[in-house]
């Protein structure tokens, strides 16, 4: 069974206890995680045109909310395009913040008032459009890069990609988490599945060629494996108590060949993730991905590891048509509104350390 709201707090509690008080903040993470991300594209809904008071009282109500439905962890969309939902001396102000106010200070606020963790959640590598990098100061180190010549950003369909290919943008990465780290008591950092933008081989063409390698998609792997372990020690080196999560696609296959995401590395190996968190997006009777037949490959990556492994869910499709799924499936979200309830109960059936819902 899930713990109660009054549980989750107790559990809290326990923790602050028997935790030695190293920085004047202990994390608030949790064995059995019930996670909930909060995504950037909901932010106009409660954040563009509202008031800092506005704001607070959406937080309010969508963590009760949560709260009531036995979350323990939010994912908090503090850097999805190259911009900051927080105070940042790296990124530009967020696109949809027209406040004068800082997001994640107050969603750790409301957060922690009910004993539930904030984990700052960014994607590394995607950036602005071309038409909001013009739009920019010209001290913004990306578009300092952009308007040297530097390789370490591209531009792919219109938008601005960091090349993980070079130290330089590692290295910015690194300091782009510390950042948050120095600046705010989050209880961990949560990336999710924006790797490598294209399979092209014109992306890093240059690069490949000065690195002496001969296989690209063994070389942007190792790229994104090193950027990733360059995030989770930068968490590590600001606190062993932090957590660093990845949230992959739900296709293994996939991760491999269009993303370069060595999810069996990070799953299986400590020293990448303390959590993974599989978008397993599909229903039971998805023709290509089932849902039973995913949930028990990423248990069986996991397995025996001290990684722990929490499960994606997609709450946001209930209702809707899904035309991936094949045309028996299609209808299964509109079909089932019990679908989400369902597949909680078969995470809790296998080995997974627990769920997360997209709404």
């Amino acid at each position: 069974m899930l713990p109660t709201k009054s549980g989750i707090s107790e559990e809290y509690n326990k923790i602050a206890s028997t935790t030695e008080l190293k920085s004047g903040y202990v994390p608030i993470n949790y064995p059995k995680q019930v996670g909930m991300w909060l995504p950037y594209v909901k932010f106009p809904e409660y954040m563009q045109g509202k008031s800092e008071d506005d704001f607070r009282n959406s937080v309010a109500e969508i963590l009760d909310n949560a709260d009531a439905d036995k979350v323990n962890t939010v994912y908090f969309h503090v850097h999805p395009s190259g911009d900051a939902y927080y105070s940042s001396d790296i990124y530009p102000k967020g696109v949809y913040l027209d406040g004068n106010y800082d997001p994640l200070a107050i969603v750790i606020d409301e957060a922690h008032k009910r004993g539930i963790s904030v984990h700052a959640w960014i994607n590394p590598l995607r950036m602005q459009t071309d038409e909001q990098m013009q739009a920019l100061p010209d001290r913004f180190i990306v578009k300092k890069w952009i308007n040297m010549g530097k390789p370490f950003v591209k531009n792919v369909n219109g938008r601005w990609y960091l090349d993980p290919a070079y130290s330089e943008t590692i290295e910015f990465l690194g300091d782009s988490v510390r950042e948050i780290l120095e600046k705010y008591n989050v209880d961990g950092v949560h990336i999710d599945d924006y790797f490598y933008p294209t399979t092209s081989p014109d992306f890093d063409s240059e690069a490949f060629e000065i690195s002496g390698a001969s296989d690209l998609a063994a070389w942007r792997t190792e790229n994104v494996s090193r950027f990733v372990k360059k995030l989770y020690d930068t968490v590590k080196e600001k606190d062993e108590r932090l957590l660093f999560g990845i949230s992959p696609q739900g296709n293994i296959r996939a991760d491999y060949e269009t993303q370069y995401a060595d999810v069996r590395k990070w799953g299986s190996e400590s020293g990448f993730c303390d959590y993974i968190v599989p978008q397993i997006y599909y229903g039971f009777d998805n023709e290509t991905m089932p849902f039973l037949t995913t949930l028990e490959e990423w248990v069986k990556l996991t397995d025996e590891s001290v990684v722990s492994l929490i499960i994606g869910l997609a709450a946001y499709k209930l209702g809707r048509e899904d035309k991936w799924a094949g045309s028996s499936a299609e209808l299964e979200w509109i079909n089932d509104p019990d679908i989400i309830n369902k597949q909680i109960d078969a995470v809790e059936a296998s080995e997974a350390n627990g769920y997360a819902i997209y709404y």
